[in-house]
């Protein structure tokens, strides 16, 4: 990501012109955000509250200072970091003076990820394969190691509930910013040679890249493996569409000895798409999902709670209210009810995995949940997201916007998977080695999985 103070920083970026916002749009954004966080975010027992409001106070001073709108926003997203949370954000404006460039630096196209705790380059554009091999890493970045620039000048502005994703997020980003903006790096090449570049963020006009990208996912991907084992990939509950999708496919899974559903590329959306699809692949009358929870501030009750004393809530709800309201942890849970299926169609059960990975969250991971308990599936890969919620979302000064999580999400016996991720039950961690020989190490255990329960 573009780093703050860039003219210190980076010295030869160049900065976005656009300065439209007044001292008193970046004083109001910032109090606007930091006021809807104390009044609404679910978290906010977690958050360490002198440090917030000590850093508030201290940007008061320091953001309407900022040289750009672009750099306003950016100071934004770090205060906005320090919640922890993945439903917790600020999105800049639209424009080309808030469009960072990731991977194009004019002759060089390179795509980089976290493997292997490393900055791992798995993708360049064609005519670079040999000069910058697929495996090479990132081991520095303007004059420092590259854990230590990630730690000084990335991660302090990505929000995540997990330090897994924080870390995938900040790798990925590794060199973002704006046309124009310049890094210095040293790559470490798969057989050990180290070479120096010079890279300016600039359009990438080769459109090749090695390894050639797949084809596109759909909705809805589905294929058939050996021994009668279908796959389904499940790549967004964003679309309601993905329901129909998968009964048009019914009459063929009908077929399955066993099934391969795959969540990695399952950003969310809504959990009332998810859990329909769920219903077919249980025999369960009852599904049990999430409980919910969010914070209740009832005005009065705060004011007495200012005059009450942990020994006051003996006995008491009122003072118990009262003294939880003051202290922001007073909260309100909704009613739980499992999920009836009454499916009149012939359910799908037979062994089946789920598919999991860093990028499975939201609804994603509330389908998780939801099949907790069912025992002829298995989660294979890796930790889910970690992130679900019901966001608040409202709008900033200069066409940018926030939103703050209202909503807390437990398995139903109150165990949190917010901030941890769902885990699997079978652990696969890439490796260098699977990127470079273009291995699917987590599907490929899947199948072996499963061909070993039908051959049992």
């Amino acid at each position: 990501m573009k780093r703050i103070l860039l003219l210190i920083l980076l010295p030869f970026t160049v900065l976005a012109q656009s300065n439209k916002l007044t001292k008193a749009d970046k004083i109001y954004g910032l109090s606007k955000f930091w006021q809807e966080v104390n009044y609404n975010f679910v978290y906010l027992d977690k958050v360490d509250r002198v440090k917030w409001d000590s850093t508030y106070k201290a940007m008061i001073t320091s953001i309407p200072e900022t040289k750009t709108d672009y750099e306003y926003y950016r100071e934004m997203q770090r205060f906005c970091a320090l919640l922890k949370d993945g439903h917790t954000n600020i999105y800049m404006p639209n424009g080309k003076d808030f469009d960072p460039m990731n991977t194009m630096f004019g002759d060089y196209r390179f795509f980089i990820e976290n493997v292997e705790n490393k900055a791992i380059i798995t993708r360049v554009n064609l005519s670079k394969k040999e000069e910058i091999p697929v495996g090479s890493e990132i081991i520095e970045v303007n004059g420092s190691p590259t854990a230590k620039y990630i730690a000084e000048y990335v991660s302090p502005y990505v929000s995540s509930s997990t330090d897994y994703v924080l870390q995938d997020w900040s790798i990925s980003k590794l060199l973002q910013g704006l046309e124009g903006s310049q890094f210095q790096i040293k790559i470490k090449k798969p057989k050990g040679q180290i070479i120096a570049l010079k890279l300016t963020h600039k359009r990438t006009e080769e459109k090749e890249v090695f390894p050639a990208f797949p084809p596109e996912s759909s909705l809805l991907d589905f294929k058939w493996y050996p021994k009668e084992i279908a796959y389904v990939a499940l790549n967004s509950f964003g679309d309601e569409k993905i329901d129909s999708l998968f009964t048009a496919k019914l009459p063929e899974l009908y077929k399955a000895k066993a099934i391969i559903i795959d969540l990695r590329n399952n950003g969310g959306g809504s959990t009332s798409i998810g859990s329909y699809i769920l219903k077919y692949l249980t025999n369960d009358s009852l599904i049990y999902g999430s409980r919910y929870t969010t914070r209740q501030l009832s005005s009065a009750f705060k004011a007495w709670g200012r005059y009450t004393a942990v020994k006051d809530t003996a006995n008491s709800e009122w003072n118990k209210k009262a003294f939880l309201t003051f202290n922001d942890k007073y909260y309100y849970n909704f009613d739980y009810n499992p999920l009836k299926n009454t499916l009149p169609a012939k359910r799908i059960v037979v062994p089946t995995v789920l598919l999991i990975g860093h990028n499975t969250a939201s609804a994603a991971e509330d389908f998780l949940i939801y099949a907790d308990n069912q025992k002829h599936m298995t989660k294979i890969g890796r930790n889910s997201f970690g992130s679900t919620g019901q966001p608040y979302l409202f709008d900033l000064p200069g066409g940018g916007s926030a939103r703050i999580c209202t909503k807390k999400d437990t398995y139903p016996d109150g165990r949190e998977f917010v901030g941890y991720g769902v885990k699997p039950d079978i652990e696969v961690i890439p490796t260098i080695k699977d990127f470079m020989s273009n291995k699917d190490a987590a599907l490929v255990t899947s199948i072996d999985f499963l061909s070993k329960k039908l051959n049992k």
